[in-house]
């Protein structure tokens, strides 16, 4: 059918067969534009999704320009019209040909680029697990963009082999300049298909930095401390370093609160009143539930340890803070003695103070973290 539309072209007058094929090529592009693209944005519309919608919208522009530049080839085929005008197959090249392939893979790279950065926008905002994706955006469009160069130059037969070989040259220099860079930018990856932890997570790194993931980039990650500092570390040093999730698999953390009580005290009564006071706390969550377990016998205390479960890392500090002062209160309105640290003080005759040894403690001290 190809062959047979050029030969009947070519039996017309040349001015004739390229209104013709002009007039096809455009009538046949407002069509696609004025009916097709119009009903898959119709059939688009319709449907949950929105990649169909991103499809519809960046592949109208190529899909029309497409069916436009058909006429180009058709006239410039051998055999043609443009043949029929004696015009040499070097000049159609030059002046038909390459411009259209050239217009054409520009546009589709575009379409194309734009199509997975959409999608990537679309996506990110999902769920933690597509934090990471506006990294693979940036190199899709870094290799659409070479790709798309390297075949422009060959639709105009531009030899790239002294090209290839001064990038060589050129990839060392940058690969020594920028190593740390690429090892940052590969250890970024190498985070994300790990999972090793996601905007939102409470991390403690082994050097004793702590806090929520506010930001995972390409070349670092950007912590949030509970005191509201930003602590940003390359991610080439994360890979080798031993990270902790206080947020993983699950939001909530167990706690423990040390304490302490007199030798002799009813350790029912003791314990009853610790568990009452962890129930009471709002901080503490109910699922599971508080308890105690007694640890050892110390020196001059029953060694307990509360344990008990808070809805997410940064809540620990103040739940300790809270169940310290909530235990406090219910000893001593209970009158249950809370060991401390005791002096001896002996007076000689010649009326020297002599201190003894103090006796160990093992009250805890409330602190922050």
């Amino acid at each position: 059918m190809y062959s047979a539309t050029t030969t009947a072209l070519t039996t017309l007058p040349p001015w004739l067969a390229i209104l013709l094929v002009v007039t096809a090529s455009l009538g046949a592009a407002v069509a696609v534009e004025r009916v097709g693209v119009r009903l898959l944005r119709h059939l688009s519309s319709r449907t949950d999704s929105a990649f169909d919608d991103i499809l519809v919208q960046e592949l109208r522009l190529p899909v029309v320009v497409t069916t436009a530049l058909a006429g180009v080839f058709l006239l410039t085929v051998d055999g043609g019209v443009l043949e029929a005008l004696s015009v040499d197959t070097a000049t159609r090249n030059m002046l038909f040909n390459r411009p259209a392939l050239t217009l054409l893979l520009l546009v589709w790279a575009w379409a194309l680029n734009t199509i997975v950065n959409r999608g990537v926008e679309a996506v990110k905002d999902g769920g933690p697990r597509f934090d990471f994706a506006p990294v693979f955006s940036n190199v899709w469009t870094l290799v659409v963009t070479a790709g798309t160069a390297a075949l422009v130059l060959s639709v105009w037969r531009i030899d790239v082999t002294p090209l290839l070989a001064g990038a060589g040259i050129a990839g060392i220099a940058i690969g020594f300049a920028a190593k740390d860079t690429v090892a940052n930018f590969f250890g970024g990856i190498a985070l994300y298909f790990d999972d090793t932890y996601k905007i939102g997570d409470f991390i403690v790194l082994d050097t004793g930095e702590k806090g929520t993931v506010v930001k995972v980039g390409v070349r670092s990650t950007t912590l949030q401390t509970r005191d509201e500092v930003l602590i940003t570390v390359p991610n080439a040093m994360l890979n080798p370093a031993k990270i902790i999730n206080e947020s993983a698999p699950g939001r909530r953390k167990r706690i423990r609160v040390p304490l302490g009580v007199a030798h002799g005290t009813g350790v029912d009564e003791f314990e009853e009143t610790i568990l009452a006071v962890a129930a009471a706390e709002s901080t503490v969550i109910d699922t599971p539930a508080p308890r105690m377990r007694f640890r050892s016998f110390g020196d001059s205390a029953l060694e307990y340890e509360l344990l008990c479960w808070v809805r997410s890392p940064v809540r620990a500090a103040k739940a300790t803070h809270l169940l310290n002062r909530g235990v406090y209160n219910a000893l001593n309105e209970a009158g249950i003695e809370i060991p401390y640290n005791k002096l001896d003080v002996s007076i000689n005759q010649a009326g020297e103070g002599v201190l003894a040894q103090p006796e160990p403690s093992t009250e805890p001290t409330p602190g922050d973290d």
